[in-house]
């Protein structure tokens, strides 16, 4: 009767899980073109007028989407700049074959490849949070592209401790899985707000910004299970690839808060920003993890005066 009743749950877990994707997907369609590259479909919105000169690539962090950064700092932006979102590999409505393909390493080539395709020669790419890795690791391997960095909140070095179990489990083979079709997508629902407001520390959480941002297409069971890969992989991508930090050329603007409880300004920031030869490190004080929606303003001014300095430069070179 126990097993027989852990079965029958299990099953209506799962159907409440498919009829809940369904709602989501509905609720949250994709907003931008797909691009195939070798191992995804990328999911890409392009803001802004052509014609304005470096455009800027932005990238989102962990748990989230493109939406993330497109509210409101990627509308301020595309007010005068062509403005590139990019779903990450797995996330909101991009895809990827393999739920492995989760370092930066490999996320690096696949954004390369797309904006290749959109015939973007060079840009300012703009990183928050786990996309801190994946900026460092575009400017190190793909450098003719990244005409400049501006990383908020970035994530960089290794650190103690993991993830967080509840991920660790989600990217174990089969139980990882069958967690991930049955409770994930119901329980989320009910904790997704209060997670969302302790990333935003000791930021206030914008009125309806789970909503706005989409956040809900992480539930997803292919989604939370590329997240879970992401995150439990990261820490040895960084580590093997701190050692090159000093390689990178392109000028890069660090904005990080003193606070941030999410991704520590001392163990990743700080340390980056001291190796980097051309870095910037800007640390405010109660300033949390959510740098683009707490300091949109302070972000768009970095961001131009990175790029008049980039046109000037390129001007006395030529």
């Amino acid at each position: 009767m126990i097993v027989m009743s852990v079965v029958t749950a299990l099953v209506l877990l799962a159907l409440a899980t498919q009829a809940g994707i369904l709602v989501v997907q509905r609720a949250y369609p994709p907003q931008g073109r797909m691009i195939a590259v070798d191992g995804a479909v990328l999911h890409v919105v392009d803001l802004g007028p052509r014609n304005a000169g470096l455009p800027i690539v932005m990238l989102h962090g962990a748990s989230s989407n493109l939406e993330a950064m497109r509210r409101p700092l990627g509308d301020l932006l595309a007010r005068d700049r062509r403005v590139i979102l990019i779903d990450r590999p797995g996330h909101g409505w991009s895809t990827r074959v393999r739920r492995q393909d989760s370092t930066p390493q490999i996320q690096a080539r696949m954004i390369d490849d797309a904006l290749q395709k959109l015939g973007i020669d060079r840009a300012v790419f703009v990183v928050h949070s786990w996309s801190g890795a994946l900026g460092a690791r575009i400017a190190l391997d793909h450098p003719y592209r990244v005409a400049g960095l501006v990383m908020l909140a970035p994530v960089t070095h290794p650190w103690r401790g993991g993830v967080g179990r509840y991920n660790e489990i989600i990217a174990t083979p089969v139980i990882g899985p069958l967690l991930a079709y049955t409770i994930t997508l119901p329980l989320g629902y009910v904790l997704t707000e209060s997670g969302a407001r302790n990333v935003f520390l000791p930021q206030v959480m914008p009125d309806g910004f789970v909503r706005d941002s989409a956040t809900p297409l992480l539930l997803r069971p292919r989604e939370f299970i590329a997240n879970a890969y992401d995150l439990v992989t990261l820490k040895e991508a960084v580590a093997a690839q701190v050692s090159r930090y000093g390689e990178i050329r392109a000028p890069v603007t660090i904005i990080a808060g003193e606070p941030d409880k999410t991704v520590s300004t001392g163990i990743h920031a700080r340390p980056f920003a001291a190796i980097v030869p051309n870095a910037k490190l800007i640390v405010l004080p109660d300033l949390g993890h959510m740098v683009q929606n707490a300091v949109p303003d302070v972000v768009k001014a970095e961001i131009e005066t990175m790029i008049g300095k980039i046109v000037q430069a390129q001007a006395a070179a030529d």
